[in-house]
């Protein structure tokens, strides 16, 4: 889904150089292993692992499998001289420094991203690993961050299992440090906090939250703004699946004294959704650190529904198409390794201009040596 409601300009990196391709930066992915023994060059397993999530293998019984079909002449591409069984790849990962692999993978997706107006838009959401809870620990939670234009991954933070989600936000644009400069970090209600929004401030970047009942009197402040006397800045109308929804759109200048860092917009965006004769409606609050004119009620608008566009374009496919609420993998860093390579996927393929990550996932099972060669060559 676009962000934006205009014709915009968009730009991507050309072929990369060879020291700007994924292999590259796998490279620099810190080996646990002792070099002594060491059979498998560890960019070679990490490649091999990339390609079987693109050929929609779900775990590393899979993975082991898909290794074991590659010829000779891939694995020899990968660095391989042979086919590593699915233990050697489970004990690898479950020892595999998660956070830096995150981070050079991350890198790596930003160079791949495009720019909207001149502007990255980037969604920030959490997800829990369901399957990798145990009786000893709670499931794993990760908050991704990702580029509404090309659909790729750009960051990710492992939430503190004695924390919650909330303080992974400032971490992830620490992380991304000057690379987050003029983007606009979109989210929901749960990181409407004073501390994101001063992080995403302090980056030199905007926000767009969500205002609910986590933040009562902020909530109470945007509700009482004389909303009924301010014309609709957008509005449009979407006719699918059997419903019509319309969204209106209102924006006004953010009031004095509102005590929330750096808004300079806020918003109230109404939702009417038509399904035959009966009609609900949404009212939802928004605010902004963007002001205008690059920040329109149109803009507004995009970036928000690009915002939620988020769960249909990365949850969801992880849940769906690679059953990853079910993936029974537990142990060390294994659940967040496994996550991360699923991600790094989903990017390759929408990079490649998939749409359809299921389709996407089955051609590439089709015909192994095409699916390597673009991991290779992107």
């Amino acid at each position: 889904m676009p962000s934006s409601p205009t014709a915009t300009s968009t730009r991507i990196l050309d072929t990369p150089e060879p020291d700007a391709r994924l292999a590259a930066y796998l490279s620099r992915v810190p080996d646990p292993r002792k070099p002594r023994g060491t059979r498998y060059p560890l960019r070679g397993l990490l490649l091999l692992a990339v390609s079987a999530a693109m050929a929609g293998c779900r775990g590393f019984t899979a993975t082991g499998e898909w290794a074991a079909r590659l010829a000779a002449s891939i694995l020899e591409e990968f660095g391989l001289r042979a086919a590593p069984t699915e233990s050697t790849l489970r004990k690898l990962f479950t020892h595999l420094d998660a956070a830096a692999l995150d981070g050079q993978l991350c890198l790596y997706a930003w160079t791949r991203t495009t720019t909207i107006d001149e502007r990255r838009i980037i969604a920030v959401d959490g997800k829990t690993l369901r399957g990798s809870r145990s009786a000893a620990a709670r499931a794993r939670h990760l908050v991704a961050a990702l580029d509404h234009a090309s659909g790729t991954v750009v960051a990710q933070e492992a939430v503190d299992a004695k924390s919650n989600e909330i303080p992974a936000l400032p971490d992830l644009i620490a992380a991304l440090g000057e690379r987050a400069a003029g983007a606009v970090v979109t989210a929901d209600a749960l990181h409407t906090q004073t501390a994101s929004a001063e992080a995403i401030l302090a980056a030199g970047a905007d926000y767009v939250f969500t205002v609910k009942a986590n933040q009562p009197g902020l909530l109470a402040q945007l509700r009482a703004q004389p909303w009924k006397r301010v014309p609709a800045g957008h509005a449009e109308t979407e006719k699918e699946h059997g419903r019509i929804t319309r969204r209106a759109l209102k924006v006004i200048q953010a009031p004095a004294g509102l005590g929330f860092p750096g808004a300079a917009q806020i918003a109230q965006l109404r939702r009417t959704v038509t399904r035959g004769t009966k009609k609900t409606v949404e009212v939802v609050y928004l605010i902004t650190s963007a002001s205008l004119p690059a920040a329109s009620p149109a803009r507004i608008a995009a970036w928000t529904r690009g915002h939620w566009g988020v769960e249909n374009r990365l949850h969801w496919v992880r849940d769906v198409t690679f059953d990853e609420d079910r993936s029974q993998v537990r142990t060390g860093s294994a659940p967040q390794v496994m996550a991360t390579i699923r991600n790094l996927a989903i990017s390759i393929h929408r990079l490649d201009g998939a749409t359809n990550i299921a389709r996407a996932t089955r051609h590439a099972s089709w015909d192994p040596p095409a699916t390597c060669t673009l991991l290779l060559t992107l």
